[in-house]
Order: C-alpha cells, then sequence, then structure tokens
C-alpha cells in the first residue's frame, strides 16, 4: 500500500496556475475539452496495450461526467489505461519541475504535449477548481489505485486509494465564481461543442451526448451526398443545402481529413474570419482558422481535422510555419480539382452554381498565382450570345457545348468567348456591367450582331483589369466605353452658308445649353431602329480610375465629370430640335428668342435622360430634373394648342 507522500511542485515562480489562468488558455470552458481529450488518450492507450498482452483489455471505452450540486463537484471519468503513483509523479508533477518560461516554451515546441497527455491539459482544470483530486488505477496487472491532491498551490499530497477498475477519475472542486459548471445544460453545450465527433462516448449522468461519428474520417466511397448533405445541416442548421463539396483525405506529407462544402451565398460573405471548423483528432479547436486555408476560401464551410496543425499551448491559435502554409496550398488544389471535375462532368450545374462559386475564384485567381492557373478554364461569364446546340440528340453531347443554357442565363468562359470572335477583332473583347444602365449601347452592339459578357457583379471591376493584365493582348471595352464606325450610318452632309453642317449646328446647340467643359459632344448617326436619341460614353480608363475610387471609398460609382455625351442625328427627337433650333429668328438685345430657349431646353432634356439612364443623376438632381422636364412639357403644350 502506497505511503502518503507529501511534497511541493518544484517550480522558480510562486506557482504555476496563475500562468495557466491568465496566459494559457483564452477561455476557461475548454477545461472540459482538454479532460475529455486526455480520457479518450488513455482509453486508446489502454486497447492497444491489450493487444500488446501487457493490460486487461476491459469493457467498451467510456468517458462518463457526473454533478454534485451539494458538493459543488464535476467529475470526469475514464476507464482507460490509468496511472501508477510513478506515473503520477512523472505525468502530473514533472511538467512544473522547470520554471514557468520554461515550461510555455516547452509545450509550445513539443506538438505531442497538446493533446492526449496528462500535463498541460489535466492543469487547464484548475481554471474552474479551487482544488483538483484525481484517483488512478493502472490496468496494468496488479496495480494499486493512488490519489492525487492539490489545492493551486506548490503542495500536493499523493496517497493510496480506492478504485475498483482500471481508470481515472479527474474530481474538480469548483470555485464559487464557476458554479456555471454544475448546470447539466452547460456541461451538454460543451460536450457538443467540443467533444461531439470524438469516436468514444461522453455522457453525462449516464446519458450519452455527442455523436461519437465523424464522417470526414470515412472513405469517399462509403458515404452517399444525403450524409454529405446531413453532416451540412448539423454543422450549420437553417442555412440551406449547400452545393457541393470537397472531400480531403491525405496522410503525406501531413496527416488530414477533411470535408469543405461550398455554400449557395446571398449576402455578403465573411472574408476575413470565416466559418470552417478546425479539429486535432476529432476534437474541436477553433472556427478561425485563417492562419491555415487562403483568404479567398475562407467562406467555405465544413471541417479540417490535423493532427499536425502546430497549435500554440492554447490550441485557440496557429503558429504559421512553412507546414501551415503547404497544407493550405494542397486545401487549395483540392478545391481545383473538384471545381474542374465539376465543370467537366456536369457543365449546366456548373453554371447554375456559378453566382456563388464565382466569388471565391475569381478572388482566388486574383490573390493566387496557382489557383489562378487551376482555373483558367473554369471562369464564367454571362453572355448575350444564343445557347450552343449540339448535334443529335446527345444530351450530354449538349451539355457540354459553349455557351451554356441554364434556366433564363446563357454562360461563356473567354476561350469560348474568343472562338467566336471575327478575325478583325479577335482581341477586343466586349462587355457589359448593367444591362439596365448601360441598354442603350447594348442594343447597339447586339443589332450589329456582336456577342457582349455580362459582368455585373461588383468584384468585376476589379477581375477585368487583371485578366487584362495576365491576358496582354487582349483589350476589354465595356460597350459604352466608345462605338465603333460598325454602328455608325455614313451620311453625306451639306454645309449651310456659314460652313457649317447638321451635326456641327447640333454640336453647338447642345454645348450652349449644358455649357460645360467637363462634357465632350458627339455627334454621329447610329444604326438601328431602336437607337437612342442620344448616349452618355465613358472612356474606358477613365470610368476604370472613377470605379477604382469608388470602391477604395466604399460607395457606388457615380457619372465622372469628364464624359462623353453622343448626340444620335438619326433619331426623330434629335432631327425635329435640328428643325426647331433652325428655324429660330433671334431678337432683343439677349440675342435669344423663345424658340431658341426652348431648343436648349430640349437639349438639355435629352442630355439629362441620357445620364438618368446610366444612374449619373444623384437623388438630390432629381427634383431639379422633374421640375424641369414639366416646364418642357407645358411649353411644348403651349405651342401645340
Amino acid at each position: 500500500m502506497l505511503q502518503t507522500i507529501q511534497g511541493q511542485i518544484q517550480i522558480h515562480t510562486e506557482n504555476i496556475f496563475p500562468i495557466i489562468k491568465k496566459a494559457v488558455y483564452s477561455g476557461h470552458e475548454v477545461f472540459l475539452r482538454e479532460l475529455v481529450s486526455n480520457g479518450v488518450d488513455a482509453i486508446s492507450k489502454r486497447r492497444m496495450a491489450a493487444m500488446a498482452g501487457d493490460c486487461s483489455e476491459g469493457a467498451e471505452g467510456t468517458i462518463a461526467i457526473r454533478i454534485d450540486r451539494e458538493a459543488r463537484t464535476l467529475t470526469i471519468s475514464d476507464n482507460g489505461i490509468g496511472m501508477t503513483a510513478d506515473e503520477v509523479k512523472r505525468y502530473i508533477n514533472q511538467v512544473a519541475f522547470s520554471s514557468a518560461e520554461d515550461f510555455l516554451e516547452k509545450y509550445k515546441s513539443e506538438n505531442d504535449a497538446i493533446i492526449g497527455h496528462f500535463g498541460l491539459g489535466f492543469y487547464s482544470s484548475f481554471m474552474v477548481a479551487a482544488r483538483v483530486e484525481l484517483v488512478s488505477r493502472s490496468a496494468r496487472p496488479e496495480a494499486e489505485a493512488v490519489r492525487w491532491s492539490c489545492d493551486g498551490s506548490p503542495n500536493f499530497s499523493l496517497e493510496g486509494a480506492e478504485r475498483a477498475e482500471p481508470g481515472t477519475d479527474v474530481i474538480l472542486h469548483l470555485m464559487e465564481e464557476e458554479l456555471e459548471y454544475i448546470e447539466p445544460s452547460r456541461i451538454r453545450t460543451l460536450i457538443t461543442t467540443y467533444c461531439d465527433f470524438l469516436p468514444v462516448a461522453v455522457q453525462l449522468d449516464g446519458e450519452t451526448v455527442n455523436k461519437r461519428e465523424a464522417p470526414w474520417r470515412k472513405s469517399p466511397r462509403d458515404l452517399s451526398d444525403d450524409d454529405y448533405i446531413a453532416l451540412y445541416r448539423y454543422l450549420y442548421p437553417f442555412q440551406g443545402d449547400p452545393l457541393l463539396w470537397v472531400h480531403l483525405n491525405t496522410d503525406y506529407p501531413y496527416n488530414l481529413q477533411g470535408i469543405l462544402y461550398f455554400p449557395r451565398i446571398t449576402g455578403r460573405a465573411d472574408w476575413e474570419k470565416g466559418e470552417i471548423r478546425l479539429y486535432c483528432n476529432q476534437v474541436f479547436v477553433s472556427d478561425s482558422i485563417k492562419e491555415v486555408v487562403p483568404r479567398y476560401l475562407l467562406p467555405l464551410r465544413g471541417v479540417i481535422d490535423s493532427p499536425d496543425i502546430p497549435l500554440n499551448v492554447s490550441r485557440s491559435a496557429l503558429q504559421t510555419d512553412r507546414r501551415v502554409r503547404s497544407i493550405g496550398g494542397f486545401v487549395a488544389k483540392k478545391v481545383g480539382d473538384r471545381l474542374k471535375q465539376l465543370h467537366r462532368d456536369d457543365p449546366a450545374r456548373y453554371a447554375g452554381s456559378w453566382d456563388s462559386l464565382a466569388p471565391f475564384i475569381k478572388i482566388g485567381a486574383m490573390e493566387d498565382e496557382k489557383f489562378a492557373d487551376q482555373v483558367a478554364d473554369l471562369v464564367l461569364f454571362g453572355t448575350t450570345a444564343a445557347a450552343g446546340e449540339a448535334p443529335g440528340d446527345d444530351a450530354a453531347e449538349a451539355a457540354a457545348t459553349d455557351p451554356i443554357a441554364c434556366e433564363d442565363r446563357v454562360y461563356t468562359t473567354l476561350a469560348g468567348y474568343r472562338s467566336r470572335l471575327a478575325a478583325d477583332n479577335a482581341s477586343r473583347i466586349l462587355y457589359c456591367t448593367d444591362e439596365a444602365g448601360q441598354a442603350g449601347a447594348l442594343a447597339l452592339w447586339r443589332g450589329q450582331g456582336a456577342e457582349v459578357l455580362l459582368a455585373d457583379t461588383l468584384i468585376d471591376s476589379q477581375f477585368i483589369p487583371w485578366l487584362e493584365a495576365r491576358h496582354g493582348e487582349l483589350k476589354f471595352q465595356r460597350v459604352d466605353a466608345e462605338l465603333d464606325a460598325s454602328l455608325h450610318e455614313p451620311e453625306s452632309e451639306l454645309a449651310d452658308a456659314e460652313g457649317k453642317d447638321s451635326g456641327e449646328k447640333l454640336r453647338d446647340l447642345f454645348k450652349a445649353s449644358l455649357n460645360d467643359d467637363k462634357i465632350t459632344v458627339q455627334v454621329q448617326s447610329l444604326k438601328g431602329e431602336g437607337s437612342p436619341a442620344a448616349l452618355i460614353l465613358l472612356p474606358e480608363q477613365m470610368r476604370r480610375l472613377n470605379d477604382m475610387g469608388a470602391l477604395m471609398d466604399q460607395r457606388l460609382p457615380g457619372l465622372p465629370d469628364h464624359h462623353v455625351l453622343l448626340v444620335n442625328r438619326r433619331h426623330p427627337l434629335v432631327e425635329g430640335l435640328l428643325k426647331l433650333s433652325s428655324g429660330a429668328v433671334i431678337t432683343g438685345a439677349a440675342g435669344s428668342s423663345p424658340t431658341q430657349q426652348l431648343a436648349e431646353a430640349l437639349s438639355r432634356h435629352i442630355y439629362e435622360m441620357a445620364r438618368l439612364a446610366v444612374g449619373g443623376l444623384e437623388p438630390n438632381q432629381l427634383a431639379g430634373f422633374q421640375q424641369r422636364s414639366a416646364d418642357l412639357m407645358g411649353q411644348l403644350m403651349q405651342r401645340g394648342l
């Protein structure tokens, strides 16, 4: 029988416990995670020792948690390998033989000490307990039970005890301010949070609480689509079903398993924190893993489980090193491979998921050169082209054609778009960012048979310049940047007695009515019966600078002060305006006439309608526009009556 031993933990500072409470762990609740992890490790060790014939096998491994309200104790018991008196001395006392500083450094560098060893994890119990007792009996033959007790000071006692079966009890005598941990609902929540997927049953007052089964530890061959979706619904309830998922599994050069899901993004995604859950040997560690996965994948959801990710002593933060970067690269590659597979095998489903996939792919391509190479052929754009039709009745062949029809939209890749360009315009990529705001210019291009890409997401203002830089031979041109000769109707003009043709007269009229040198007025005859009376054109580079400034200022891009007003000479309204202006008789000292004033008011109205079409009128300008429109209608009514 063990004789009672009184001793003192040998450390240079007062004691290690204040350091554990204040510096090592960020939250008190993790004590339960640490103690349950130690118990699971003890059960695993007993199983391996029994296979080697070194101890008895015992019953199925179980972690039992018991609450005693009257005694204000919380007991965590396991039926694992247990400890002898010598092992208690080695695993419990020796952990603090060195100074506090050496202690912290030791456990930063020794990854094996993080999970599954009595030592640091065990000492986390002093965050919530005024006194801790440990009763343990080794599963080795003829071992005797021992009791270790400590009140959080350097003093401890070690003596013989009674325990019928091998295993370990950790009895926490809770502090007054930590009595929340004798509430069953609180303990149940902690089990579900940290220990839900441990392979050992974790029981609270006799009832198994945790799920026990971790699907990501299984082979993909053993999981159905319903299994994957069920896990997603369990982890992220009330958030709909995922678009697709990626199963991760590798054991070289590091051990890592996991399942990552692409969610249906309906609002602003969190690109800084993320929702992927990090586990270590099926123990929940953190839901903030921005050091592990690349930033562009943070809004993914799911689980990454790896014992090889270096954690700090509290397991709540990650230590960035080459191995972590390598794991991030592996995850990004597996995600890229999954996207490639879906695009190849089911292009219609891929196109249908594009709105949610696009932010991951576009941001990832711009931030990661290797990922950009992987997804170079996976970037889709909406297009004005008709859906591709494959010859014959083969549905698979039809689905693989480009463009791809999906519900009410058609998609294409940049390579597919370029394959349909005429030789004389093989380097110009036409695109539209707002089908409503750029409707006039878009109609002109489409009327001449031009295919236009639809780049209508906020990130496209950055993605298109990046694409242009990546493909140096290409020039991206928004439909309202400029109109080439193919959209103009050639006309011969006759000059009047002053040597001015109709285009010059219209230009002078609009410049006089607008009185703004920042507005460049052009007059052209545009093709197409439905071409508008006037268009606002924004030179490509000037507009890009304006959009970038708006993005940096976190505001919507407005109409730049410098822009082009293109007046369509063929439009009936403009033709009537020209006749009205030509028939004006200038009278009086002011050098004007009611007819001339009406012509100038109509000119301004045509300009403001063009500006309104591109969202160029600010809210505070709309009231003035409405008032001027009403006055103009009144003048026209008076002339017609």
